[in-house]
């Protein structure tokens, strides 16, 4: 039992210190993507982006293939109090030691030319460009629930 123990404290240790020996001081949590409906020709998505780095960094561009664009957007509130999407040419900040939020009614990931239908539990391949960072590949789960 204590060898057992040992083994998984390990493991434990290695898989924390997966991010660091990458070089990558980027993580994201609680991501999902999801479209209007089948036949939607555009969707979203979004997450939590931490920056356990030292440096601030900014999230500059994403790629997919699931969609021909991918954009950065925020939404702001227009004439008349009308919220209206806008792209975000200069990217999101993502401050040392801390978080940017990618949320519905706020910034988000816009994908735009949907290639395929989004799917309830289907998984989407996205590649997050950081201005330091670099890369980075997210697989986000579809849920057309939340």
């Amino acid at each position: 039992m204590l060898f057992r123990t040992r083994v998984i404290a390990a493991l434990g240790a290695v898989l924390f210190a997966l991010p660091a020996l990458a070089g990558s001081t980027i993580a994201i949590q609680d991501a999902y993507a999801r479209a209007a409906s089948p036949v939607a020709k555009a969707g979203g998505a979004f997450m939590v982006i931490l920056n356990t780095g030292d440096t601030d960094d900014r999230l500059i561009a994403v790629e997919t293939d699931v969609a021909k664009r991918a954009e950065l957007h925020t939404n702001i509130e227009g004439e008349g109090g009308v919220m209206q999407m806008r792209p975000v040419e200069e990217g999101f900040p993502v401050p040392a030691g801390g978080e940017h939020v990618l949320a519905r009614g706020g910034d988000h990931i816009m994908l735009m030319g949907l290639t395929r239908p989004f799917k309830d539990g289907d998984t989407i391949t996205l590649t997050l460009i950081f201005e330091e960072a670099g890369e980075v590949t997210v697989d986000v789960p579809v849920d057309l629930h939340r």
